[in-house]
C-alpha cells in the first residue's frame, strides 16, 4: 500500500490481506478493509500507566523449542513483532514498536477477541443476564435444529460443543474459512449463507455436546450473539460500557462486523498496545481496578481452577503436546511454566496477552507472523515471557505515571 494511489501489485484488499506479505500492514489498517463499529473509551476514566524502565528484564534466558538458548530479547526481535509490553507490579518495564507500529496504532488482535467476549459474558452472568447452564436456543431460538441445539453457554465458553467446525487454517474449504466468507474476511461465494449469524445456524454436528475440548472460533461467535441477545444490546456497546470504559482504557478500540453488522466477536478487534497491557493488568488483579469491580472476581477464580473435568477434556487432544498441563475455561487458555500457571490470551499470527500472577507480570506481543500458525514461535513466546516472570520474582518496583 506504498505511494497514492497505491500501484495495482501493491493495494492490499479482502483477496489477500491475509497473505504474508501483507498481513503486517492489514493487521494496522482494518478499518480501512471492511465495515467496523466503535468501541468507545472514556478521555474522563483512562487509568494512568505507570513505568520504570531502568532495569532489563529481556537479558531472561530462555530455552527455545529446537534447543537452543538465547535472550527474551532475541525471541521477541526473531517472532515478528509489531509491539511488545511488559508489566510487572503494574507498571511498564519495557515497551517497543517495530516498523511504524507506534503507541497510538491499532492492531488487530485476532482471538485475543475472544477472552473480551468471554469477560462480557461473565459480566452479564453476574448481572443475572445471562445463565452458563441454560440452553443455547433459550436466548438463540434461530439455531434450533442446527448443530448448536442442545448445546449450553457453559459448552460455548469452554468450546466443548460438538459442532462440526474444522478450524484449519491451510484448508481453503474448512470451515472457518467459509465462515470468513460469510463473515466479509474474504470474498464471498456462490452459495456461501450471508452473514455471520446466517452461518452459524447452518452448522451440524460431529459429536456430543459438554465433553471434549475442540478449539472452534464459530463457539465464540455463537457465545457472542448469546451475548447480544441476553443484554439487547450490539458487542461493540457491550465491550465498551462493561469493560473497555471500566478498566480505563485510553483509547477507542473497534470489531469489524459483516454486512449486516453483526460483530466478529472472535476475532475482529483491533486495540493498541497500551490498552491491552490495561486489560491484562485488571485480569492479573482479579478483575478489579483501584477497587472496583470489572469483571467478577469469582468468574476469574473459576477459571484459573477450573473442574477436573476441563482439565481432562484438554488433556486428551493434541493441545496437550504443545500445552502440557494446560487447559481452557471461559475463553482463555492456561499454561502451566516452572514457577506457575499462567493465563493466556492468545490469537493467530502471534498475538498474545501473558499474565502470571506469581510474578505479578502481564506481557503484550502483537505480531505479524507470516502465517496463522507457528508452534515454534508460540513455544518461544511463550517461555521468553516465562523467563521474565523468573526475572521479575522478588523485585520491588518503584513506578511513576506517564501519559500517552
Amino acid at each position: 500500500m506504498s505511494g497514492f494511489p497505491p500501484g495495482e501489485d501493491a493495494l492490499v484488499s479482502l483477496e489477500n490481506w491475509q497473505d504474508p506479505t501483507n498481513v503486517r500492514w492489514a493487521f494496522r489498517h482494518m478499518r480501512e478493509l471492511m465495515p467496523t463499529h466503535a468501541i468507545p473509551a472514556d478521555p474522563a476514566r483512562v487509568r494512568p500507566l505507570v513505568i520504570d524502565q531502568r532495569v532489563t528484564v529481556l537479558r531472561a534466558e530462555v530455552r527455545r523449542l529446537d534447543g537452543s538458548t538465547s535472550s527474551a530479547s532475541e525471541v521477541f526481535d526473531n517472532t515478528w513483532t509489531d509491539a511488545l509490553l511488559v508489566l510487572h507490579d503494574g507498571a511498564v518495564v519495557e515497551e517497543r514498536y517495530v516498523e511504524g507500529m507506534t503507541p497510538l496504532t491499532p492492531h488487530l488482535l485476532m482471538s485475543v477477541s475472544k477472552s473480551v467476549v468471554g469477560c462480557v459474558a461473565g459480566i452479564l452472568a453476574n448481572q443475572g443476564l445471562l445463565d452458563p447452564s441454560a440452553l443455547v436456543t433459550s436466548y438463540v431460538d434461530d439455531v434450533r435444529g442446527s448443530g448448536y441445539d442442545g448445546a449450553t453457554v457453559r459448552d460455548l465458553l469452554d468450546m466443548r460443543t460438538g459442532v462440526a467446525f474444522r478450524e484449519s487454517y491451510d484448508e481453503p474449504d474448512a470451515e472457518v474459512r467459509v465462515m470468513e466468507r460469510s463473515m466479509g474476511w474474504r470474498p464471498i461465494k456462490d452459495g456461501d449463507p450471508l452473514g455471520m449469524y446466517q452461518y452459524l445456524t447452518t452448522l451440524g454436528r460431529s459429536g456430543p455436546h459438554g465433553e471434549a475440548f475442540t478449539y472452534r472460533s464459530a463457539d465464540t461467535d455463537m457465545l457472542g450473539w448469546v451475548c447480544e441477545r441476553a443484554a439487547g444490546a450490539r458487542m461493540a456497546d457491550l465491550v465498551s460500557e462493561l469493560l473497555w470504559v471500566p478498566m480505563g482504557a485510553e483509547h477507542d478500540a473497534d470489531v469489524t462486523c459483516d454486512r449486516f453488522g453483526s460483530a466478529i466477536h472472535d476475532g475482529g478487534i483491533s486495540a493498541v498496545a497500551r490498552d491491552l497491557a490495561r486489560f491484562g493488568q485488571l485480569l492479573l488483579e482479579e478483575g478489579a481496578v483501584d477497587g472496583h469491580q470489572v469483571v467478577p472476581r469469582d468468574w476469574l477464580l473459576d477459571a484459573w481452577q477450573p473442574p477436573a473435568e476441563v482439565r481432562e477434556a484438554f488433556a486428551s487432544t493434541d493441545n496437550e503436546v504443545v500445552l502440557p498441563g494446560g487447559w481452557y475455561r471461559n475463553q482463555f487458555w492456561f499454561v502451566p511454566h516452572g514457577k506457575g500457571t499462567a493465563l493466556v490470551c492468545l490469537g493467530i499470527h502471534g498475538q498474545m496477552v501473558w499474565v502470571d500472577r506469581a510474578s505479578r507480570t502481564v506481557g503484550v506481543k502483537l505480531s505479524s507472523w507470516p502465517t496463522p500458525q507457528n508452534t515454534a514461535s508460540l513455544v518461544d513466546t511463550l517461555r521468553a515471557f516465562a523467563a521474565v516472570a523468573r526475572h521479575n520474582l522478588g523485585r520491588s518496583q518503584p513506578a511513576r505515571t506517564v501519559g500517552t
